[in-house]
């Protein structure tokens, strides 16, 4: 058996390390209370190759304090939140307004999906890089324009990732930041604790929800084992919803099950933010093998912070970007 982090599904496939469980999966009742997004995560080419452990999710961690203090209230739109980010730092210019990040890949990405853009779209037996579609460059202009004088600034934020973004919040250099619940710890052990709440990343419009990247791990069986029955069972087993249920109370892992991840949101009310995210439509990086190479070569930061640094305007950066992803997909 194997847990690996659940973007590398499709190359695990294509380098035959994993079972095909199709058949499993779908016989298994507790299968059936999985989250939507969770589920394409094992999922390749229509067939199953795994069960999710857990999941994590972003969301927008603000400031209370200096919220009532600028007489703000949270974001309900990204023309709010870029606005409330200038009046923040316009007022308190040692603070960054939303701490952003050249290299911070799926800090970026709701607002690419939010715009209705795309990373990919499937085409054949493949993909092609979406990146430089319409929509796509309007959600990279609106993550893009976060960065400047007027909020971050792009000398000192245009190499920074998420960490960095987080760790600015948690030690109060910034007003707001993009952050999952998996760094609610790190941001309850800093100056900001006691005084943030979270929300919802906000969409293009009122009421929505920007789409957020679901992370997390999986658990599959390895092809080559030859107890396939027995690891088939323990699959189960470690990916079901009483060991969720326990890796929540002892580690604060989202559970993947709807039902389940609903209970613990009633226990730990700090989640309900991140579950309500979840419920209205996550999304994940394309099923492909290629998109392993993609990450590790920085595609994406490449393209941000050659915007945002002023080496190339959107058109060009995107151009780039998906004729770099364009010649991993074709391998």
């Amino acid at each position: 058996m194997i847990e690996y982090g659940n973007t590398d599904t499709a190359g695990y496939v294509k380098d035959g390390g994993l079972a095909d469980v199709t058949e499993e999966f779908g016989a298994w009742p507790e299968g059936k209370d999985t989250d939507a997004t969770a589920k394409r995560s094992v999922t390749v080419d229509g067939k199953i190759y795994g069960a999710p452990l857990f999941v994590g999710v972003r969301a927008l961690y603000y400031r209370t304090d200096v919220f009532k203090d600028l007489h703000l209230a949270p974001p309900a739109t990204q023309a709010q939140l870029a606005a409330a980010a200038r009046k923040i730092h316009r007022a308190r210019p040692g603070m960054y307004g939303l701490a952003v990040g050249g290299a911070y890949t799926y800090g970026a990405l709701p607002f690419l999906w939010a715009a209705g853009g795309e990373l990919a779209t499937r085409k054949g037996g493949g993909y092609t890089a979406a990146v430089n579609s319409p929509a796509a460059k309007q959600g990279i202009a609106a993550y893009t324009g976060l960065f400047g004088d007027d909020n971050c600034p792009a000398s000192k934020c245009a190499d920074m990732g998420g960490n960095d973004t987080v760790t600015a919040f948690a030690a109060g250099k910034a007003g707001m930041a993009i952050g999952g619940d998996f760094n609610h710890q790190a941001i309850e052990a800093g100056q900001a604790k006691g005084r943030y709440a979270v929300v919802p990343l906000p969409g293009v419009r009122k009421g929505e929800i920007a789409p957020a990247f679901a992370g997390g791990n999986n658990i599959g069986v390895l092809k080559s084992s030859g107890h396939r029955t027995l690891a088939v069972g323990l699959m189960k087993q470690l990916a079901g919803k009483k060991t969720q249920r326990a890796l929540f109370d002892a580690m604060g892992f989202l559970p993947t099950y709807t039902d389940v991840r609903a209970e613990a949101a009633a226990r730990r009310p700090y989640l309900a933010p991140f579950v309500k995210t979840l419920d209205a439509g996550a999304e994940f990086v394309p099923a492909s093998p290629g998109w392993g190479a993609i990450d590790a070569s920085q595609v994406l930061p490449t393209m941000f912070q050659q915007i945002v640094s002023g080496r190339k305007d959107i058109d060009a950066a995107a151009d780039a970007a998906a004729q770099a992803m364009d010649e991993v997909f074709r391998k």
